[in-house]
């Protein structure tokens, strides 16, 4: 359990933070980098949900929990460790990409076929959504990244790129069932 008595703590003064096994960092590493920027892509998650409700509303709130597990994965680095860790970290599971997996079939079941790329926008909700979308697809990049040079579970790679696959459908979802997507005329512009 998470105990937060105090919310500064000056450790961080210098540039570097503490990753879940103790060890401190540079903030501008890439292992942080890539967690601040599935913490980003959560806070996007919380702007969406200021415009869902119903089962799109709790599927968004179990992603944010999601998130925030996937945060506690990255920042504890030496997976290979985990076994003679006295309290074993939190890791992402396959079954966490399964469900939206699952989550993603059911929502573009009854979805038309796209015949073009659709423009991030048309109801609130979508725009946010493709916000999400974007800014998981950024976090991605950069945990593909991190896995260059350290390990990562491979589980938290597999769920960042279904969850930008996720932010898409449901994006479509909240246009009307993608009857008002906007979608993008190629060229249209140039005249």
């Amino acid at each position: 359990m998470v105990v937060l008595n105090k919310i500064y703590t000056r450790t961080g003064d210098a540039g570097e933070t503490a990753l879940g096994n103790g060890s401190r960092v540079a903030k501008h590493s890439p292992r942080v980098t890539a967690y601040g920027t599935v913490d980003e892509a959560n806070a996007t998650v919380g702007l969406a949900r200021l415009h869902a409700e119903g089962a799109l509303g709790a599927r968004l709130s179990a992603i944010q929990n999601d998130l925030f597990d996937l945060g506690a994965d990255l920042c504890t680095p030496d997976m290979e460790l985990d076994h003679e860790r006295e309290y074993p970290p939190l890791r992402m599971t396959a079954a966490q990409v399964t469900r939206l997996e699952a989550e993603i079939d059911e929502m573009n079941a009854n979805l038309e076929p796209l015949r073009s790329f659709i423009l991030p926008g048309g109801s609130a909700l979508a725009a946010h959504l493709h916000l999400c979308r974007t800014v998981s697809r950024r976090a991605e990049r950069l945990v593909v990244e991190l896995a260059t040079t350290e390990s990562v579970n491979e589980s938290a790679l597999r769920y960042l790129n279904r969850l930008s696959d996720w932010f898409f459908v449901a994006g479509r979802i909240a246009n009307n069932d993608g009857k008002d997507d906007v979608l993008w005329v190629p060229g249209a512009n140039r005249d």
